[in-house]
């Protein structure tokens, strides 16, 4: 939930921020903010909420051919947003079951599933019951690094459960490299922009963002400041993301009982120019 401010809050802000101290995250679940973020997913003006249509056939392609073997599975998509993999999916005959926050998302999903075998549950991953077995579940785009550390932990844990014996688990996240890039390379980033309609608003407005780096507890924080044109009204959002190396990926996954583990450079199985800060990861439920 975006937090509102008076000016004098703004200039006396803390700095730099303590991770996750000023929410959880952007607010995915406001019904006109998760309109408007749908937009950014369906756009094919760039990668930047979702990926453009022909880079998701592709990715989409490799975890059906290399990961599923091309049988039919039933999958699990944490995060799944507007189902834009899942009902690709679907369409290679595996039964699908997304979760995420955002009632647009998961209407829009709802919408295009028709007769597909899709089934999407509006509700946040750390909470909603994920149901199972899966042959495999997956939670893409960087989305469990902007959990606090314990909340991926747990995360994985229930994914595990959720999976049948020699189930699959495959994760894209954020390389470290990737996630110390969003605050600049650790030295901080500032900048604003005026528009007359935008993701964080549909009204003429201001926008700041500023990101800084946590070293200690490899956090980037960023923030988002809103400032209606019209009305002066200041509105704040706040996203953390945590920071993990491959060493500390493994302890996570085989801390959860995973085994197995396999890193790709991207979610193509090979090195892809466009998404160097992600990475792909997969892991097995013990047999």
């Amino acid at each position: 939930m975006a937090a509102v401010f008076e000016l004098v809050r703004l200039i006396d802000r803390i700095l730099p921020p303590e991770p996750w101290a000023e929410g959880d995250n952007i607010p995915w679940d406001e019904p006109e903010f998760s309109q408007r973020m749908l937009a950014e997913h369906l756009s094919q003006a760039h990668d930047h909420a979702s990926r453009r249509a022909a880079k998701i056939d592709l990715q989409v392609q490799w975890i059906h051919q290399e990961l599923l073997g091309g049988r039919r599975a039933h999958v699990l998509d944490l995060a799944c947003g507007p189902g834009l993999y899942a009902l690709r999916l679907a369409g290679l005959g595996h039964t699908c079951h997304g979760i995420d926050f955002s009632p647009a998302s998961i209407a829009y999903a709802r919408e295009q599933a028709g007769a597909a075998p899709c089934e999407y549950v509006l509700g946040d991953v750390r909470h909603t019951p994920y149901g199972g077995p899966y042959d495999l579940v997956m939670m893409l785009f960087g989305q469990l690094n902007v959990f606090r550390p314990d909340e991926a932990r747990d995360i994985v844990e229930r994914a595990y459960a959720a999976l049948r014996p020699g189930g699959l688990l495959l994760l894209e996240p954020h390389t470290y490299e990737g996630v110390v890039s969003i605050a600049g390379h650790g030295g901080g980033r500032r900048d604003w922009s005026a528009s007359n309609r935008g993701l964080f608003s549909a009204q003429p407005h201001l926008l700041l963002t500023e990101a800084f780096w946590d070293g200690e507890q490899n956090v980037a924080t960023e923030r988002f400041y809103v400032i209606d044109a019209a009305t002066g009204r200041i509105t704040r959002s706040a996203l953390s993301t945590q920071a993990y190396s491959s060493e500390q990926y493994m302890a996570l996954l085989e801390g959860a009982g995973f085994v197995g583990l396999t890193f790709y450079p991207s979610l193509l199985g090979e090195p892809d120019p466009e998404q160097s800060a992600l990475l792909a990861i997969t892991a097995r439920r013990s047999a």
